[in-house]
C-alpha cells in the first residue's frame, strides 16, 4: 500500500473513532487539521516524483509554463575581442594521465589533425592516381568517422580546402567524391567550417587562433586558481549545474541549423563557453518536430529546444555523453526518457538503435 493510501486509511480511521462534532475538544480539531495538511503534502510530493520520472518528457513536465525567451539570460562575447585563454598543451601538463589518453580517440580531439598524426589517411591519398597532383600539398585532415576532408595552410589562421571528399566506412575510403577534378577552395573552410573545427575564430577576418578544438572551446576562460578549487573550472565535476549554459556550449557546434545574427555565418560570433549562445545565434526551433530533418540533427534540436525554449532541466548533453572519453557508459546508464526514442525503440529492450543516415547541407554530406 502506498504512503498516500496508508495516510488516507489512517485519516478515515481517526474519523470513525472521533467523538461527535459538538463534543470534540479543540486539540482533536487541530490533530485532524494536521493530518489533512500531511496528506496534502504527501500527495504533492508523489505528483512531483511522477512528473520527474524517466518516462515523462521534459515538455510534459513544464506544460503548464509558457515559452521563455532563450536570449533573456547571461552574457555574450559577440563582436568582442577573443579573450586570452590557456592553450591545451598547458592543460595537459596536469591532465596528461586522466584526459590525455582518451582525448586522442575522442571525435572532438581529432576534429582536425596534422598529417603526421594520421598516417592511415596518407595511404588513402597514395592509392588515388587522380589525386597524385595534390596529395603532396595536403597537410591536415578534417573528420575521421564518416567523411574526410583535406586541408592545407593558406596564411595565418587560414586553411584552403580541397573539394574532394572521401566517404569512410570502418576507417577505409569506400567512395570518393570529386576526386577527378580536385581543386583548392580558399574560402569554404572560413565560411562554413572554422567555427566548429578550429578555436578562437575572429569573425572579422575569419582566421583562427588554433586548428582543431582546444580546451577553451568547451571550458572557456579558466581561472588559474582552479588547481586549488576545481569548482572554479567550468564543466568540472563541481561546476556543471547550469543546464542552460551547458546546452549553449554543446549547441555552439552541434546545432547546425542556425546562423549568427551579427555575421550571418553558420557558426556563432566569438562564443565563449558559459555564454548564452542565443543572444547572437538564431535557430528555428519549430524544426524540432520536422520529420524531414534527419534524426541526428532533430534529436539535438529537440533537446536544445526543451532546455532553451521550454525550460527543461533534464536531460542535457552531459547526461548521456562523456566529454573526454570515447565511451558510451553514461549513455547506457542514463534514465530512459522520451527523447531516447529518436534513436532507440520506444517499447521493449532499448538495446541497439534505429538505422538512419545523417545528412548536412552545411557540411556537404
Amino acid at each position: 500500500m502506498s504512503q498516500a493510501n496508508r495516510t488516507n486509511r489512517d485519516m478515515f480511521a481517526f474519523e470513525r473513532e472521533a467523538p461527535p462534532r459538538q463534543a470534540r475538544a479543540p486539540h482533536a480539531r487541530r490533530i485532524k487539521l494536521l493530518a489533512l495538511i500531511a496528506f496534502a503534502l504527501m500527495s504533492t510530493l508523489q505528483i512531483k516524483t511522477v512528473a520527474r520520472g524517466p518516462g515523462v518528457t521534459p515538455s510534459a513536465r513544464i506544460q503548464t509554463q509558457g515559452k521563455i525567451d532563450p536570449a533573456s539570460w547571461g552574457r555574450s562575447h559577440a563582436g568582442k575581442p577573443i579573450p586570452d585563454f590557456v592553450h591545451g598543451d598547458e592543460c595537459l601538463f596536469c591532465h596528461r594521465n586522466d584526459i590525455g589518453p582518451g582525448w586522442q580517440k575522442n571525435p572532438h580531439g581529432i576534429a582536425v589533425r596534422q598529417g603526421e598524426d594520421a598516417p592511415e589517411f596518407r595511404d588513402l591519398l597514395k592509392g588515388q592516381p587522380a589525386l597524385a597532383r595534390v596529395s603532396a600539398e595536403v597537410e591536415y585532415f578534417m573528420g575521421s568517422r564518416h567523411r574526410l576532408r583535406f586541408l592545407k595552410k593558406d596564411g595565418y589562421g587560414k586553411f584552403a580546402m580541397l573539394n574532394t571528399q572521401a566517404e569512410l566506412v570502418g576507417g577505409r575510403a569506400l567512395k570518393w567524391i570529386d576526386s577527378d577534378k580536385a581543386v583548392w577552395d580558399k574560402d569554404k573552410f572560413a565560411n562554413r567550417c572554422a567555427g566548429c573545427h578550429s578555436t578562437g575564430v575572429d569573425p572579422s577576418t575569419k582566421s583562427f587562433a588554433a586548428f582543431g578544438l582546444d580546451c577553451f572551446t568547451c571550458h572557456g576562460v579558466i581561472d588559474p586558481s582552479h588547481t586549488g578549487n576545481i569548482a572554479l573550472a567550468y564543466l568540472s565535476k563541481k561546476n556543471r549545474s547550469d543546464v542552460r549554459s551547458i546546452t549553449s556550449t554543446c549547441a555552439q557546434c552541434h546545432l547546425r541549423t542556425g546562423k549568427s545574427k551579427s555575421t550571418r555565418l553558420p557558426y556563432p560570433n566569438n562564443f565563449v563557453a558559459g555564454d548564452n549562445l542565443f543572444q547572437d545565434y538564431e535557430v528555428d526551433f519549430s524544426r524540432a518536430d520536422d520529420p524531414s530533418l534527419n534524426p541526428g540533427d532533430r534529436h539535438i534540436l529537440k533537446n536544445v529546444r526543451d532546455v532553451a525554449l521550454l525550460g527543461s532541466d533534464f536531460p542535457t548533453c552531459l547526461s548521456c555523453h562523456d566529454l573526454h572519453k570515447d565511451s558510451s557508459v553514461k549513455h547506457r546508464r542514463a534514465p530512459r526518457t522520451a527523447i531516447c526514442n529518436d534513436c532507440h525503440n520506444s517499447e521493449g529492450p532499448i538495446k541497439g538503435s534505429k538505422e538512419y543516415a545523417v545528412h548536412s547541407p552545411l557540411c556537404e554530406y
